[in-house]
This record gives C-alpha cells, structure tokens and sequence, in this order.
C-alpha cells in the first residue's frame, strides 16, 4: 500500500486523445501512476482543487507538482526515464525539431479536425472541404513516412506518441473514405500502435475513480 500511495497520481478521461497520448509516454517511459479515470460530467474535487481548469489530463507528482498540460507530462514521463530514447538524447537539436512538429498539429491541424468531425457529424456541406483541409497535413505525414518507418525516424520518438491520438480520431471520422484513401504509409503506422501491447495497455477500461474509489496502478516497469 505504501509504495501505490506514494505513486504519482494521474488524473484521465479513457477516450480523450489529450489524456491517451500522456499515457502512452508514461507507458513508454516504463513510470507507473495511480490512474483516476473520469468522466467530464463529474469531475473529482481532488482534481479541480489542484487544477481549476477542470480538463485532463492532470499529473500529480510524488513531490506534489502539478502538471495539466498533455504534452508537459509526456515531458515529464520521458524526463524520469526513456529506456527506448524517445526523445532521441544523442542528437543537439531533436527535442526542438520534434516540438515543432507537434506544435504545427497541436495549433492548427487539431483546428481543422475539429472541424471536420463536426461537419461529419451535423450533415454539414462542409465536408469535404474541412476534410481536404487536415488532409495537407496528412500528406507531410505520409512523405515522412515515405522516408523513415516512423515520423521523425527509424525509430520511434515523442511525436509519433503526441500525434497518433489525433490521426486515429481522423480516421475514424470517415471510415470506408480513410481505408482508400492515399496515404498507405500513415495507415500501415496507424494500424502498428493500434494492434500493439502498448495501445491495448493504454486503452484498458477501468472502473471510474469516483464510483469505485479503486486505486488503479497504471504503467509498465518490466
């Protein structure tokens, strides 16, 4: 008992892609927290006294740090430990090069998604403009992988993580269109984390934090 209390605790919704994409880098990082799944019609007092702004993710380290941000805690996972060098430590300017992928996609292709999952959704005539729109995207992504097995390179990094979340919900909005659509390289991609140990770690359903008061140690130090 004493080593889960003293575990960081993880506040996280099972199908935001915000909160998908911090547990797949503590995964990664082989850390482990006390995970507190939650719904956002009801939302922990434990949570918004430390984070007022009532979204997840939200990290409570051991040391009582907050961090609210998805991608400061899959900084902060791969800070602890990052036994497969996600973050590429060998290389001076990789850290840099890989945020600014993710800040490209984070501020302007997550725009455009929204927008066409809600063109899907309401009918809109919208549609296929809004798709074309996160499709100029896609097609860096798929000349990416023309080049490299993953985004950034052969291996994976912190962007393939921070990204995949969003590729898949993209995916998913026009299914029949995306499975023929050009991009069989960002497919094949998607389809390994999707089929992998990892994503079915990630995705595991829990009870939720509030109705069962059950504290879940999520993570993988093996």
């Amino acid at each position: 008992m004493n080593q889960i209390i003293a575990l960081p605790v993880l506040y996280s919704l099972r199908n935001c892609p915000y909160a998908m994409r911090a547990r797949l880098a503590i995964y990664a990082a082989k850390q482990q927290v006390q995970l507190r799944d939650l719904v956002l019609s009801n939302k922990p007092a434990e949570m918004l006294a430390v984070s007022p702004k009532g979204t997840v993710p939200v990290l409570v380290t051991a040391s009582n740090q907050v961090i609210d941000e998805s991608l400061a805690i899959m900084q902060w996972a791969f800070s602890q430990s990052d036994p497969d060098d996600y973050l590429d430590s060998k290389a001076p300017n990789a850290l840099a090069e890989m945020l600014a992928v993710i800040e490209i996609f984070d501020h302007e292709f997550k725009g455009h998604l929204e927008k066409y999952r809600c063109s899907k959704r309401y009918h809109e005539p919208s549609l296929i403009t809004d798709r074309q729109q996160c499709e100029r995207y896609l097609t860096d992504l798929e000349l990416r992988l023309c080049q490299h097995q993953y985004l950034i390179s052969d291996k994976p990094s912190l962007v393939d993580l921070a990204l995949m979340p969003f590729i898949r919900q993209f995916a998913r909005v026009e299914r029949q269109w995306y499975l023929q659509a050009p991009y069989p390289k960002l497919r094949h991609w998607l389809n390994g984390y999707l089929q992998s140990r990892m994503f079915s770690k990630v995705m595991e359903q829990h009870p939720l934090w509030l109705d069962a008061k059950q504290e879940v140690v999520f993570g993988d130090r093996t």
